[in-house]
């Protein structure tokens, strides 16, 4: 079995060379889908180590990119061991960055940990009108919608959106979860979402429960 804390310790420390190697050797052992997630598990500890440097300050934004892409190399690795394809899937999440923002790397990071955990994300992309939203939820009725953004300006977007979600009569039937840097408790609770986070792993941990 793979030492998961070594695996950890090198997605902390960007270690893409080590982390792939690690993980190549773990898909070759042809080890079962239960080990398969406790080497996901590693992986996003070892995300919560980079979240926590960039906290820190030892860590930069680029350096969050690459990690989000690291992930996405190592969930990439893992699928055939994973068995992770749609119809297995946990749930759905309708995810996008709301109109007006144009940042998408903390919905990048979310999305790859969400699909790592075993969900379906359909990603909208960035600078997302409320009614794009309104279309997808619609039509894939996910579980889960997440709002992402990082500017102030966004959490107006993002009480907009769940207005439109109310005028549809969308909001109840789905779980509504904000995410990004001017997020706090007092704007979810003025947007009307059901939960915040500035985390990506603490996000999908929430999603995660609401499926449960």
């Amino acid at each position: 079995m793979v030492d998961l804390k070594v695996l950890t310790a090198s997605v902390g420390e960007l270690d893409e060379d080590k982390v792939l190697e690690i993980l190549n050797g773990f898909v070759a052992s042809n080890l079962s889908e239960e080990e398969a997630q406790k080497v996901v598990a590693a992986c996003q500890s070892g995300m919560s180590v980079v979240g926590d440097l960039y906290e820190k300050g030892e860590y930069f934004v680029g350096d969050l990119i690459f990690a989000g892409e690291l992930l996405t190399s190592a969930i990439n690795v893992l699928k055939p061991v994973l068995g992770s394809d749609s119809s297995t899937s946990i749930g759905s999440i309708v995810l996008g960055t709301v109109a007006g923002d144009l940042h998408d790397i903390g919905k990048n990071i979310f999305k790859s940990m969400a699909e790592a955990a075993g969900f379906a994300v359909y990603d909208l992309g960035i600078d997302q009108p409320a009614s794009a939203f309104v279309e997808k939820i619609k039509e894939v009725k996910p579980i889960v919608v997440g709002m992402s953004g990082v500017l102030t300006l966004a959490l107006e977007a993002m009480k907009e959106t769940v207005d439109a979600l109310k005028e549809a009569g969308l909001r109840d039937s789905v779980k509504v979860i904000i995410g990004g840097n001017p997020v706090t408790k007092e704007a979810c609770e003025q947007i009307g979402a059901d939960a915040f986070t500035t985390n990506a792993a603490e996000g999908v941990k929430i999603c995660q429960g609401w499926v449960k």
